[in-house]
């Protein structure tokens, strides 16, 4: 670090630049060191990549165990940062249990092998519980200011949150495919030949062919080019075609990029080896030419579709982010249902899909109230008929405005509607009753309003967590809630898992 920056940073404060706990940069310097780095860069044209490092539920955390455990947390991932990072970049701790890096001269792919070495240091050291999520912006592709920069950071962090937590997330990760650009192609074969082979036929029609000759090679390549498909080779040395196409669907990222094995095995076994790592079809080598571009349109056809439908899921999630930030007192409210509602599920033993539906339905399950007036969202008294008749009909909108993508949600679609419904039917927007109410929708229903009673709201303050789980207890007695729901959420927030985030 340059020795004339510390000495400004010194003077003007009267402070030391590093955090006392960490030893990182402090939240001051680390802003001055940035612009520095962000000037040197416009002038040279350099890229620079900045990460925003955060600890899932961090405050949960301290909760559970004690403030000290939190802090010898964040010495510790400062340790992990210094281990992974280069002299020339930097290390901060930007604020609270956030982390900050800038990579110099570097570009999100390269900076996302440390990133990740750190998060899986993180997960492993603490079983899954807390993680970290990161999110990653870069200079001159994602912004053209430092402001602008931390901003975008900032919401590939957010992402990272949405998506589940523990990723790392780059801000706008891939660009959909530009009208009129080639379909790119990546064809991963160890022989050259067979490489060339799939060339040749494939070239003519004005696809793009990006060739990989190991595995390895694939999985980089897929981080930085938008693939439409690959034609992916079986017998591979190091890592064969069945642990990268794992791999490619196991992330949030290359999982809808369809792969077809193209293998010189033909037994029914090697097929359903394929179809378990989630190969979407399979060509026997030598391709038949004919079979080999029917394939190839359909399933770019494909891949263009899950595009759509993507950018579709992108729009909505921010829309669910606009509607918190025009409530005021319900910002966090959106993470903190969809947390309690997955771990309540975990403890119901629901389902992969239900889990899911818990997780897309919480950060959608208010996007409705994109139609209800701030006046309203924000009124400090009791609702009048009519304001009470539009709060009421935001589970029925946000239901149609999330539609396009049913296929995507799934049962995240009964969430959205039907969380505000009750078991004796006293409920909106249907009047449900019972067994017509999934469980996925009473989860959401619980969480929903054990938040809500948690929390300040602009008509009253924030209760103790026993009045609102009287309240809940009361309701269930009533008929109105699920019982066994309302149980399991009583004995997850006496043992300080759940309902204790904020």
């Amino acid at each position: 670090m340059e020795s004339e920056l510390i000495k400004i940073y010194e003077k003007e404060t009267g402070a030391h630049y590093t955090d006392s706990l960490t030893g990182l940069l402090n939240h001051g310097f680390f802003e001055m060191a940035l612009s520095r780095e962000f000037k040197r860069s416009e002038r040279s044209g350099e890229p620079i990549t900045l990460a925003l490092i955060d600890v899932d539920s961090f405050s949960h955390y301290n909760r559970r165990l004690n403030p000290v455990a939190g802090d010898r947390m964040l010495k510790e991932i400062a340790g992990l940062l210094l281990e992974n990072i280069r002299q020339i970049d930097l290390a901060a701790r930007y604020s609270g249990d956030v982390h900050a890096a800038v990579f110099i001269n570097c570009n999100p792919q390269s900076a996302l092998l440390p990133l990740e070495r750190i998060r899986q240091a993180v997960e492993k050291s603490y079983g899954g519980d807390p993680t970290i999520s990161v999110g990653l912006a870069s200079y001159p592709n994602d912004a053209t200011t430092k402001d602008a920069l931390m901003e975008k950071a900032r919401k590939a962090l957010l992402q990272a949150k949405l998506e589940g937590k523990n990723k790392v997330c780059f801000f706008e990760k891939k660009n959909p495919t530009v009208a009129g650009e080639s379909p790119k192609i990546l064809v991963v074969d160890d022989d050259p030949r067979n490489v060339k082979l799939l060339e040749a036929n494939l070239l003519p029609l004005n696809y793009e062919v990006i060739k990989a000759f190991n595995g390895q090679d694939a999985l980089t390549i897929v981080n930085k080019v938008d693939i439409d498909l690959i034609l992916l080779d079986v017998m591979m040395p190091d890592m064969d075609g069945y642990e990268v196409c794992r791999r490619l669907k196991a992330s949030e990222t290359t999982r809808l990029i369809p792969v077809v094995m193209v293998t010189a095995l033909g037994n029914i076994e090697d097929k359903i080896k394929g179809i378990e790592a989630g190969a979407d079809d399979f060509l026997t080598k030598p391709p038949n030419k004919m079979e080999l571009l029917a394939r190839t349109k359909s399933l770019i056809n494909l891949k263009k579709l899950n595009n759509n439908l993507t950018s579709i899921e992108r729009v909505l999630f921010s829309l669910a982010n606009t509607v918190e930030a025009n409530d005021a007192y319900t910002q966090g409210h959106v993470e903190r249902v969809s947390n309690m509602a997955m771990t309540l599920g975990h403890r119901m033993a629901l389902s992969e899909s239900e889990l899911e539906a818990l997780r897309y339905g919480g950060t959608l399950h208010d996007i409705g109230k994109i139609g209800v007036p701030r006046e309203i969202l924000n009124k400090p008294g009791p609702l009048d008929s009519e304001e009470w008749k539009i709060m009421k009909s935001h589970p029925e909108v946000g239901f149609k405005i999330c539609l396009p993508i049913r296929k995507n949600l799934g049962p995240a679609l009964d969430v959205i509607r039907y969380h505000h419904e009750k078991l004796d039917g006293s409920g909106y927007p249907d009047g449900l009753k019972g067994e017509e109410i999934s469980k996925v929708a009473r989860i959401m229903a619980v969480v929903d309003i054990f938040d809500a009673l948690i929390t300040d709201r602009p008509y009253r303050k924030a209760m103790p967590r026993e009045k609102a789980l009287g309240i809940l207890r009361k309701e269930a007695a009533e008929g109105k809630l699920d019982k066994d729901v309302v149980g399991k959420l009583e004995t997850l927030v006496n043992r300080g898992m759940i309902g204790h985030e904020k």
